[in-house]
């Protein structure tokens, strides 16, 4: 019964995702592309402001106000820059005066030695104010979403590996966090998902939980080697090199914590594929110097293993 449980078990993948790539890319997002979407839906703004990189970011906000200047200026440029005031002192011509123009209106800092006259021009001007008034304020609301976003910076070790341990073997990976924050009460989710073949000659896709050493820490200062034990009860047991190749074997990690900076829940995925495990091999220890004032941990250490053989 407990087998045919673990054997119902389903991340939102399916069954039939019989595929040579890797269900979860290392960033932590999902390798699914769907199609056929709405538009918006497609586009999805309002997430993608929020958690792509911050050059990318700063590079949409930049763009966008270029945009929009240079918009409002062709505009003034076919309104007639006779229509400003000041234009006929500038050194620059009708557009870059309509260009700065454009900036001074849309940040609302305060007209210079230009301004607008006339009805018209002063029309424009006033309702592109109000539009550098809301979209200045729709992007400090981005700023702030994206400084108080709480990120973990935890790094896994670029392999797994399976190890002797005990009086079995073990699969193991390794994790730190990158970060002088404090991350509580951290827990660990492995699951380990392979093709099998049924009676009928037919693969699916089947995905089992793997059973921790320790799943759960309540602090996480130091580096943290997660095992899981090669027993008779495990998914993995009398499996070979060979048999997780063929079954194109990938172990997914669901990663919870609370952050104590910011007082709120954080999450990261990640994986493993079944050519990222290493067979024979133990992961080097990763204190360095003296340890007897502070313990020192040298995060260049972490991928580091030596070759050993199994039990």
């Amino acid at each position: 019964m407990v087998e045919q449980e673990g054997n119902r078990q389903d991340l939102g993948f399916g069954t039939r995702a019989d595929t040579t790539s890797r269900l979860l890319n290392k960033d932590g997002s999902f390798n699914v592309r769907h199609i056929n979407q709405g538009f918006w839906n497609r586009l999805n703004i309002y997430p993608r402001l929020i958690t792509m990189p911050w050059l990318p970011f700063l590079g949409w906000i930049f763009a966008a106000y270029m945009v929009a200047n240079t918009f409002f200026a062709l505009i003034y440029v076919g309104v007639g820059v006779d229509n400003m005031m000041g234009a006929e002192n500038t050194q620059v011509s009708a557009f870059w005066s309509s260009f700065f123009f454009s900036a001074q209106t849309l940040t609302t800092v305060g007209y210079g030695h230009l301004a607008p006259r006339g009805f018209l021009m002063s029309s424009i001007a006033a309702f592109e104010s109000m539009l550098g008034l809301l979209s200045f304020a729709l992007a400090t609301g981005l700023l702030y979403a994206r400084f108080s976003r709480p990120t973990p910076h935890i790094r896994f070790s670029k392999v797994a590996v399976f190890a002797p341990y005990l009086d079995v073997n073990g699969w193991m990976f390794r994790i730190i966090n990158e970060r002088s924050n404090q991350l509580i009460d951290v827990e660990i989710e492995v699951s380990y998902s392979r093709m099998v073949t049924k009676p009928d000659g037919s693969r699916s896709r089947q995905y089992s939980i793997l059973k921790l050493e320790r799943n759960k820490v309540a602090f996480f200062p130091n580096n943290w080697t997660l095992v899981h034990a090669i027993t008779p009860d495990s998914p993995m047991h009398d499996c070979t090199e060979e048999q997780l190749m063929d079954s194109d074997a990938e172990f997914l990690i669901l990663l919870r914590a609370i952050d104590d900076t910011f007082s709120q829940m954080v999450h990261l995925r990640y994986s493993y594929r079944c050519d990222e495990v290493v067979w024979g091999a133990k992961f080097r220890p990763m204190f360095n110097g003296d340890t007897r004032t502070m313990v020192t941990v040298d995060l260049n250490k972490l991928d580091e293993y030596d070759l050993v053989p199994l039990n």
